[in-house]
């Protein structure tokens, strides 16, 4: 097999991987919607955390495809609706979160005040919403994990792209890449909107940046219903 890898036998198999992995990854979906508003809200170092947990869910996901049970869970109709409505509640509640913030005017007020690095300490402070990195983390795992479209993306990823044939180890390796970038691109993302002018501009009016996301976290969720609903 290593003779097979210097031969570069896996090579096209890996390029075409990754490049429907860059594509979907850079797509706007549930983790783009939750490492926004964290890296706005929060700042680009709990961002950053959300977004290992994201590299995290991935690994759940190439787990049970390298096993095959993403083509199990697929067959499944009952299972496969389950998990669609256990993620479409996730999602909600994570919108109703952001819905329901509010105007802070201290906040609004001294927000441009407090410049990097200490600037996004105080601006959590003064939104009164700092949260550990546990739960952090937590978050980003979670939005992955759950995320029904991510199944469906690696079921075909593992069943089109990555040939039955190929090694486990060779797979494992696909895994790690494939959480390795995830995180590598959100955490960029949450430098560029944590750590830049771009959170002095957003933050100023940061509640209804929060309530877009939640808008678009809940019509990720009702877009799951749906599917829930044409599902036989």
């Amino acid at each position: 097999m290593f003779e097979d890898i210097m031969a570069g036998r896996y090579v096209t198999e890996f390029i075409a991987m990754a490049i429907a992995h860059a594509v979907a990854v850079a797509s706007p979906g549930p983790d783009f919607a939750v490492v926004s508003r964290y890296s706005v809200r929060h700042g680009a170092r709990i961002a950053t955390w959300v977004s290992l947990g994201i590299g995290l869910g991935i690994l759940v996901h190439v787990t049970y495809s390298v096993l095959g049970l993403a083509l199990i869970i697929h067959q499944t109709p009952w299972l496969y609706k389950l998990l669609l409505l256990v993620a479409a509640a996730y999602f909600f509640w994570l919108g109703y979160g952001a819905l329901r913030s509010q105007p802070n005017r201290e906040q609004l007020g001294n927000a441009k005040q407090y410049a990097e690095p200490n600037g996004e300490q105080h601006a959590n402070i003064l939104s009164g919403s700092v949260i550990s990195v546990r739960r952090a983390v937590a978050i980003g795992f979670l939005t992955n994990g759950l995320n029904i479209k991510a199944t469906m993306f690696f079921l075909a990823l593992f069943t089109s792209i990555i040939s039955t044939q190929t090694p486990m180890a060779v797979k494992a390796g696909y895994g790690m890449y494939l959480a390795i970038a995830t995180f590598a691109w959100f955490a960029t993302l949450s430098y560029l909107l944590g750590r830049t002018r771009i959170r002095d501009i957003l933050l100023s009016h940061g509640y209804w940046f929060d309530r877009t996301m939640g808008l678009i976290l809940w019509f990720l969720a009702f877009h799951l219903l749906w599917q829930w609903w044409l599902q036989p």
